[in-house]
């Protein structure tokens, strides 16, 4: 399987475990689906749980306020994408 898709699965386990959706399995989580409003519905303070979840195991700091957040956190995809460019080895 491409490993793309497999850093993307493990990317949505990992919001699934730590927003604690309910009723959300991360297959079923669109790559390209909006995190937030319209999409997922996730709100700032998630972004903020995700951050740290993120932060913990990939060692990766999302600042909030950094202007790309917007692209960063724009969908599962992106979120995976900027994790992958930026995870410590």
């Amino acid at each position: 399987m491409d490993h793309t898709i497999d850093h993307e699965r493990e990317i949505a386990r990992l919001l699934v475990e730590t927003l604690h959706l309910e009723g959300i399995a991360a297959e079923q989580i669109d790559p390209v689906q909006p995190l937030f409003d319209e999409g997922l519905g996730l709100d700032s303070l998630d972004m903020l749980e995700i951050s740290m979840a993120i932060e913990q195991k990939y060692g990766i700091k999302l600042r909030s306020d950094d202007p790309d957040n917007r692209t960063i956190f724009a969908s599962l995809r992106s979120l995976s994408e900027h994790v992958q460019k930026n995870r410590r080895a």
